[in-house]
């Protein structure tokens, strides 16, 4: 979020705009993003696997989430 205050893009961030400034139309930017989601699922996918080697993770806790109420108390 620091960036996003600071209004000062990374490096990273500016060849990702540069590569977008590319972008000819909806089609391919579909594409983009259908290519960055599978990216990240996969990073997540091996995350958790390795967290459920690890043992962090296993079927017990899978079957605690369903029971759990996480949602973001909200100001009244």
């Amino acid at each position: 979020m620091k960036n996003i205050e600071n209004n000062v893009l990374s490096p990273y961030q500016m060849q990702i705009l540069e590569l977008l400034s590319k972008v000819d139309s909806q089609e391919e930017m579909n594409d983009i993003r259908l290519l960055l989601a599978h990216y990240f699922a996969e990073k997540a996918q091996k995350e958790i696997d390795k967290m459920w080697d690890e043992g962090i993770i296993n079927d017990e806790v899978i079957e605690g989430w369903k029971h759990e109420h996480m949602r973001t108390p909200y100001r009244r």
